[in-house]
Formats: C-alpha cells, structure tokens, sequence
C-alpha cells in the first residue's frame, strides 16, 4: 500500500477574500466581530464592513490601483485588520512584513515586491520604525512611493482624502497577498497567494473547527505570518466569529486575561506560546471554561505538550494543524470525531480538495506506508508561485503540481501523518542517521522539562555531534548527568546528546518559532568548532 491520501471532495468558494468577509457582515451586521484590548476598540460586522470601505476608499485616494502593492510592517492591530480587507476589495495587493525586521531585510522586501505604498507605526517598544525605513530606502533606488504612518496625520488624512469605491470586480485567482519567508537559509522569498487559495483554506479550516458566530477566537498568531492571516483572521471574518487581539505581540499574561474576560472559545499558538502560558503565574487563577478547542501549529508540537494542552485547558478537541506559508498554509488536519489519542499523536490527515503523498527524497517515487520520506502536496491550496523567482518555484513545486515541504513524515494506512523532523535538521553522526525531534519527544516526558531543543554540530571524527538545549519549569534544577541518565535505555545510544546546555530561553523569531541555526552559530562559537565547521565534505 503506498503512501498516498486524498482529502474529501467538497464544494469551494468562489468569492474574493472582500466578499467572502461582507457576505457575513450583510448577515451579522449587529454581532461584534473585532475586539482590540489594547486600544479598547470593538466593532459589530456593520461598522467594521463601514471602516473597512473608508479604507478602501482612502486606498483609491492615495491612487493605488488593481494589481498595485501595498506593504504593512506593523504588530496586530486593528489596522492591520482594515488593510487587510480593504486592499481586496479593490485588488491591492497585501505584502506583509515582518515588524522584526530592519534596515537590510526591510530594503531587500521593498525593492524585490515592488511595493508603491508602506503602512507602519512610527514607533514601538522595540523599535523606531521610521529611522528603519530612512536607513532602509537610503541604500538605494526602489519603487516606494507613500509612506503612511497608522494612527498618524498621513492615516487620517488618507481617510479624509478617500473616494466612492464603487462596484470593482477582481478577479478570484488573482493575488492577493505576498508573504515573505524568513529568509533563514538565503534571502526572503516571496511567496504569492491567490483569493481562491486563502479563502478556501479558510473556510476549510472553520469547517473543521465547527466555527460559528457563537465562536470568539483568541488572536495569537502574528497578522503577518500565514497562520495568523489565514487560520485565526480570515477563520473568524468568514465565519461570523469574533475575532480578539489581546496584545500587539504575543503576551501570555495579556492572552491569559482575554481568554477570561472576552469569553474566548478558541486560542491559537505556537508550541512555545502555550508552554509559556501554563507557566505563567495567573495561569491557575485563569478561568478557561470557556475553551472548547485549542489550536497548535506553526512548529513541532511534542506529543506531550498536546496531551497536557488537554489536559489543562479542560478539552480533547486539541488541533495539530500542519501547513506551511507555500500552503496558504493548513495542509493536514484532524476531523472533528477523532479520538484525543489520534489528534495528540498525529497532525491529521489531507485536507478537503487536496492530496497528500510521501516520497523518497533522492527518487521522488511515492514510498510504501509506513517509510519515511518527504511529504509532498497538491491542491488549491499551492501557492501560485514564489514572486519574480522562477527557479526557486521550480525546486518547489514540480512539474506534476506537487509541492514538496522539505518535511520529513510517516504516513500510517489510515491516511494519517506523523512529522519526523526536517530534511535539513536531520543529524548524520558515524553514519547514523538521527531526527531531532525523537530525541526532543523523549526530553519533554522528563519531569523537570519545559522545553527541548535538539541540534547538530561539527564534529571532526563522528561528522556531526549533538546538542540539547533544555529550559527547565520554573523552579527547577537538573544537571547534565540526571538528562542524560533518563535518556539510557530509552533510546539507542548514539542518539543521546553528548551535550547539554540548561537556558532560559531560546532564540525565536517574532512569530515564535524556534531559530536553530542561531543555535548552531553560538555552539559552533562556543565550542570553538569554527575550522571543524568549514571542513567541507561530499
């Protein structure tokens, strides 16, 4: 039996991003749809419809027109919501920006988009945004025309300025949003994803989360990232639900209270998110009734921390949603009846309309069940391409229309999918092929863990050798021979790290997820190992 599934048939939308939002806001005027704590702003589906038109109408008013691009380098906001809808409405096309992002990143993204406009704050706590950009734009000639700064004069007087939209068709497959990769392997790609993609990713997602108006969904995603734009925002605007920005950037305390105060019934995050939710001192006086299913995603999730997401949150609708950006991006899911066993232990199986395969990574030919290789996938999901980078979308998708991940995974007879890591983390030590991920799994059943991190390094005789980074629960001490006694016995004995580093935190982007090369870089420092590293092999 090979490794190939397909999702169920079912019927998609047709609708822009823009109408697929007002054909909720037509039947919800009066429910509230966006709730921003930090500015204390809340609006029903009529006045967000009514702002989300003054934007538009101030778009028009700048003179941006289909098919132009318009940058937002901003945290959450409700902003950020608007442009996010307004830009469809007239076929504007989104390019989001990473707020972490500075001067070389920044001119690189503004150049290679060919953005016209940029809407930023003029500052935050962690930056001075507008210095950023004069730094950014000086290095050399680009296309950017306006400059807008949210909430300043140049917002207002974009909206005093605006004009009647007026009936202006777009086109379903056209694009609508860019987002850029992080860029850790080279410079950011954009990736480029159509109306037609992200809203049916959308409303898939909704429909295997039951989503209704009776919903109130926790914002923990960043805007920015995929997940946050597609599986938490275009989730809650096409559904009706409401939608909740508790804190510009993830705060666990500030998510804590929304999740109390607002009643939410779905939270989002990242692994790391949750982790530092429950650790969190309010997180025993936090009244989470209210929760009837959590979301993980974004990263490997450890089958532990899933079981204690049920656990703690008082649900077994625990989702391990997998996807990535070039996905638009949920890929796999798990369906509403499955068993808490199958939802903690697998990330799902094909989504509706698409299919899903595993490969063998030097022959591409679709591997018996039950062997690891690449996973592959093909559907309305695939993003249209990377933006003016036809090479890199050719390494991407191949000529058949699969996109491949660079995920390694398991696929069992059911149809359901285990990750085992990533192509490009997997350690070779003597010979010995090893996936990080089994070992962070097994460090995360420890008692006094919080959080694993598993990586190689250069290691002149065995070629690579590995690391743990733990971060320990609060209150907690352990020493590198206690770790490492609890790994005998469990797993094979070169799959034990031969070193072990006890950390407070671990470098992240500002999505949440974790930056292990950034790890390797100061291993490979504080090792000394910076010759070694250079040795280049076959």
């Amino acid at each position: 039996m090979l490794s190939y599934s397909r999702g169920p048939e079912l019927p998609v939308r047709r609708e822009t991003l823009y109408e697929a939002f007002a054909a909720c806001a037509r039947r919800l005027p009066d429910h509230m749809a966006l709730i921003s704590r930090p500015d204390d702003r809340r609006w029903t589906y009529g006045e967000l419809q009514n702002e989300v038109e003054r934007t538009a109408g101030g778009l028009l008013g700048l003179g941006l027109r289909p098919g132009d691009r318009a940058a937002i380098w901003a945290s959450s906001c409700p902003e950020w919501v608007l442009l996010q809808l307004a830009c469809p409405r007239i076929g504007v096309v989104l390019v989001n920006i990473n707020p972490a992002y500075r001067a070389l990143d920044l001119g690189y993204v503004i150049r290679k988009s060919r953005i016209r406009a940029i809407f930023h704050h003029s500052r935050d706590i962690r930056a001075n945004y507008d210095s950023i950009l004069q730094e950014a734009i000086a290095a050399s000639p680009c296309s950017l025309e306006l400059d807008i700064q949210i909430g300043g004069d140049s917002w207002r007087a974009m909206l005093s300025n605006g004009v009647d939209c007026g009936d202006r068709p777009v086109d379903p497959h056209s694009v609508v949003n860019i987002q850029y990769t992080s860029g850790t392997t080279g410079n950011p790609k954009g990736v480029q994803l159509t109306h037609f993609n992200v809203v049916n990713n959308a409303w898939f997602t909704a429909r295997a989360l039951s989503v209704s108006e009776d919903d109130r969904l926790c914002q923990t995603f960043p805007l920015y990232h995929t997940a946050g734009y597609t599986c938490s925002s275009l989730v809650s605007f096409i559904s009706g639900a409401t939608f909740v920005i508790p804190s510009p950037m993830f705060d666990p305390r500030a998510t804590l209270r929304a999740i109390q105060e607002e009643r939410i019934t779905i939270v989002y995050g990242v692994p790391s998110m949750f982790i530092a939710e429950f650790d969190h001192p309010e997180f025993e006086n936090t009244d989470v009734s209210s929760i009837r299913a959590a979301v993980v995603g974004g990263a490997p999730c450890p089958v532990e921390l899933l079981r204690r997401m049920a656990e703690r949150l008082g649900t077994r609708h625990v989702y391990n949603i997998y996807g990535q950006t070039e996905a638009s991006p949920g890929i796999t899911f798990s369906d509403a009846g499955d068993t808490l066993e199958l939802r903690t232990t697998t990330i799902g199986r094909a989504m509706p309309n698409s299919e899903v395969r595993i490969a063998d990574v030097l022959t591409g030919e679709t591997l018996p069940t039950g062997e690891q290789g690449e996973l592959c996938a093909r559907g309305y999901f695939v993003m249209k391409g990377y933006d003016d980078d036809p090479e890199a979308t050719a390494r991407t998708i191949d000529q058949d229309g699969w996109l491949h991940t660079g995920d390694l995974a398991v696929m069992r007879p059911d149809g359901y999918l285990n990750i085992t890591g990533r192509a490009k983390d997997m350690i070779i030590r003597g010979g010995e092929n090893i996936y990080p991920r089994e070992i962070e799994n097994l460090l995360y059943t420890h008692p006094k863990v919080a959080d694993a991190q598993v990586l190689g390094i250069p290691d002149q005789k065995l070629g690579e050798a590995i690391v743990a980074w733990i971060r320990l629960k609060t209150g907690e001490c352990a020493k590198e021979c206690e770790i490492r006694d609890f790994c005998q016995g469990k797993i094979a004995h070169f799959k034990i790290p031969q070193h072990f580093r006890f950390v407070e935190q671990f470098p992240m982007t500002a999505s949440g997820k974790v930056q292990k090369f950034r790890m390797r870089q100061m291993e490979i420092e504080m090792h000394q190992l910076q010759k070694v590293a250079e040795i280049q092999t076959a």
